[in-house]
């Protein structure tokens, strides 16, 4: 049974997933101040809910980033903490990758967007191959929104975490040259999370739990944020 864990967004969760992707058990939180406290209670939860117990556990998979800074310490130290206790193999999966799977099997390539703060975002850059494989054509980045169309100058279909903030920058940057996804696509869901570690468990390939780090992409910012709008979705 894979635990997948994602806390990359405001808005986390957790699944259960057989060894052969057969979702078990699903749980999606909206944000709120202090709701990363609520994620072992929400776990013993999912657990007894879906009658399995924590010894059934035998993978975890965790949203390593980029994303919100105070969420990626709070998830991937729980993670750590049951692969250490539990002495469970762990594997660290791309927020950006496990977003860009939400979007639909589509000809166009894929961009996911997470808000970053200072008026900024995490992006990157997928397609779909033949086998309905998703490729990773660009790396990581951050950037501002007015700098969409530098990178983006063809048309791209964008799958985001919040469709009501997120959409109409990214409209208003990229005009036509933007397809947006369906707004139900728009969340990061831990089921893709799981699913997107499963090959990688399948070849036992995992990661060090004493050094796997959250990528960040930026030092944190605790100054107050001059951009209440975007902010008052996301971290």
């Amino acid at each position: 049974m894979i635990l997948a864990l994602n806390t990359s967004t405001q808005q986390f969760g957790m699944a259960l997933l057989e060894e052969k992707g057969t979702p078990e058990a699903y749980v999606l939180l909206p944000q709120g101040k202090g709701h990363f406290g609520q994620l072992m209670p929400t776990l013993e939860f999912m657990l007894k809910a879906s009658g399995f117990s924590i010894q059934d556990i035998t993978c975890i998979a965790i949203a390593s980033g980029p994303g919100s800074f105070t969420g990626l310490r709070v998830g991937l130290s729980l993670a750590k903490g049951l692969s250490h206790t539990l002495h469970l193999p762990l594997i660290g999966i791309s927020t950006l990758e496990a977003l860009a799977s939400e979007a639909p099997l589509t000809s166009l390539p894929v961009a996911p967007v997470l808000y970053a703060r200072k008026n900024e975002v995490f992006t990157a850059l997928f397609t779909w191959d033949r086998d309905r494989l998703l490729v990773r054509e660009e790396e990581d980045i951050c950037l501002r929104w007015k700098d969409l169309p530098h990178v983006f100058k063809g048309t791209t279909l964008f799958v985001g975490n919040d469709f009501e903030t997120q959409a109409p920058f990214i409209q208003e940057e990229l005009g036509p040259k933007a397809v947006l996804a369906p707004p139900h696509h728009w969340h990061l869901d831990p089921l893709s999370i799981g699913v997107r570690a499963l090959k990688r468990r399948q070849a036992r390939n995992h990661d060090d739990p004493f050094t796997l780090r959250p990528t960040y992409m930026r030092p944190p910012d605790i100054r107050p944020n001059p951009f209440p709008l975007l902010h008052s979705r996301q971290e």
